[in-house]
C-alpha cells in the first residue's frame, strides 16, 4: 500500500510517468549494460534489446503497478507479479541484482524529467519502485524454495529428435547429471540456455509441450525464425547427444483436470502449451468440458497435431474446431476456412486459454469479453517479454 504521504503524488504523477516510461527505458537499460555487460550473457536477451519488446515489457509492468496501487489501494496486480516473477525466476534473477537496477532506472528517469523530477516525486515513485521489487522478491524466494534443486540451470542430454509441422521439431531431454529434478505440471516453460556463435550466451524460454510429468525427462517444440539469433542454433547445431542448460520449469498457465469448461484456443506454435495440457487432462482420465481450437496456415503446418488429435481422442468431454487460411480443408477436423470465431464455443461460466501470436489473441479475447467472458477468466501465455500486460 502506498504511503498517505506519496499517494497523492503517484496519483498526480502517473499519467506523465506512463506517458514518459516507454521513453525512459530504453535509457535505462543502455544505462544498465554500460555497467554490468554481464547481465547481457544468460540472462538478458539481445534481440528482445534490440526489436524493443524487454523495454515495452518493463515499461508496461512499471506503469500497470502504479495504476493498481492508486485504482486498488491495499490490494496489489497478484496475477502481473506471479508473471513477471515466474519469467525472472527461470532466468535466474537475484534478489542483489532489484538495487542495480533501481539505480540505473532512476538514473534514467532523472535524466528524461530533468527539473521536474522533484524529491518529493522521485521519493514517491521509489516507494512504487520498492513495494514491486519486495513483492517480486517474495514470490520469486516461494517459487525457488518449491523445486527440487538450489541450481537455476543444469545440463540436459539431447536424447530424441523429431519434425513436426513445417519448420518445427520437437527436442527431448534427459539429465545429464545427478541434479535433482522437479517434477513440472502442464503449461510450464523452461528456459534454454546457449552459447552463440560469438560464444555470448542467450536465454530463451520454451513451453514444455510432451512428457510434462515425466520426471527425468523434457520436452519442447521449437519453430524456427530463420531471421532469429536462438532457434537456428538449436535447428542447424544441436544433435542427438548434445548437452545445453535447461532452468528448472516455471509459469502459472497450469490447467487442472476438472472444473467449469474449458476452451483452449491457439494458433501456429501457440500449440505447445494446448497440447501438454490435452495430453495430460487424457493421462488423467478427465471428463472436464473442454473445447479445442486451433488456427494454423494450412494443415500440413499445424504442429504436434497427431499428439493433440490422438489426446482429445481420449478425452470423452472434448471436441475440436479448426480453422486454416489456406489449402484444401481436412475432413473430420470440423475444419473451416479464415479465421477463428469463438462465438460458437463461449458458455458464460467457461475459462479461456490462448496461445499464439499477439494480433491473434487480442482478436480472439476481444470476441470473449464481447461474449460476456470476465477478464480474470480469461488466460494466456506470451512467448518472450510480455508485451500484453498493459491489456
Amino acid at each position: 500500500m502506498l504511503s498517505p504521504k506519496s499517494f497523492p503524488v503517484i496519483e498526480a504523477t502517473l499519467p506523465i510517468i506512463a506517458e514518459r516510461i516507454s521513453s525512459i527505458t530504453p535509457n535505462f537499460y543502455n544505462r544498465l549494460f554500460a555497467a554490468h555487460p554481464e547481465l547481457l550473457d544468460g540472462i538478458f536477451s539481445r534481440s528482445n534489446q534490440k526489436n524493443g519488446t524487454q523495454q515495452q515489457a518493463l515499461a508496461g509492468s512499471i506503469a500497470v503497478f502504479a495504476t493498481y496501487l492508486v485504482k486498488h489501494p491495499g490490494t496489489a496486480p497478484e496475477t502481473m507479479l506471479a508473471r513477471v516473477a515466474h519469467k525472472h525466476t527461470s532466468l535466474g534473477v537475484a534478489e542483489e541484482q532489484y538495487p542495480i537496477v533501481y539505480k540505473h532506472l532512476f538514473d534514467a528517469i532523472a535524466e528524461d524529467l530533468g527539473d521536474a523530477l522533484t524529491p518529493e516525486i522521485a521519493d514517491a515513485w521509489t516507494e512504487v519502485y520498492w513495494l514491486m521489487a519486495h513483492a517480486l522478491i517474495k514470490i520469486e524466494k516461494g517459487l525457488y524454495a518449491q523445486q527440487a534443486n538450489a541450481g537455476i540451470y543444469a545440463p540436459w542430454k539431447l536424447v530424441e529428435r523429431a519434425e513436426t509441422g513445417v519448420d518445427s521439431v520437437i527436442l527431448s531431454f534427459e539429465p545429464a547429471d545427478g541434479t535433482p529434478v522437479t517434477v513440472a505440471k502442464p503449461g510450464q516453460f523452461v528456459s534454454v540456455r546457449m552459447p552463440m556463435a560469438d560464444g555470448l550466451r542467450q536465454v530463451r524460454q520454451y513451453t514444455l509441450s510432451n512428457d510434462v510429468e515425466h520426471a527425468r525427462r523434457r520436452t519442447i517444440t521449437v519453430k524456427l525464425d530463420v531471421n532469429g539469433e536462438f532457434s537456428p542454433v538449436i535447428h542447424n547445431n544441436l544433435e542427438i547427444g548434445g548437452v545445453i542448460e535447461l532452468s528448472n520449469p516455471y509459469g502459472d498457465l497450469v490447467i487442472d483436470n476438472e472444473g467449469s469448461p474449458l476452451v483452449i484456443a491457439t494458433a501456429g506454435i501457440g500449440c505447445t502449451p494446448s497440447a501438454a495440457a490435452l495430453q495430460t487432462l487424457a493421462a488423467h482420465g478427465s471428463t472436464r468440458k473442454i473445447t479445442v481450437l486451433h488456427a494454423d496456415q494450412e494443415i500440413t503446418t499445424w504442429p504436434l497435431r497427431e499428439q493433440m488429435l490422438e489426446s482429445i481422442g481420449k478425452l470423452p468431454g472434448a471436441t475440436l474446431s479448426t480453422w486454416f487460411e489456406r489449402g484444401e480443408l481436412p475432413e473430420g477436423l470440423n475444419a473451416q476456412s479464415g479465421y477463428m470465431d469463438l462465438a460458437a464455443a463461449l458458455s458464460e461460466d467457461a475459462q479461456v486459454y490462448l496461445c499464439g501470436p499477439l494480433p491473434f489473441m487480442n482478436a480472439v479475447r476481444t470476441q470473449a469479453l464481447e461474449a460476456g467472458i470476465p477478464a480474470e477468466r480469461i488466460h494466456y501465455e506470451v512467448f518472450g517479454p510480455d508485451v500484453w500486460l498493459a491489456a
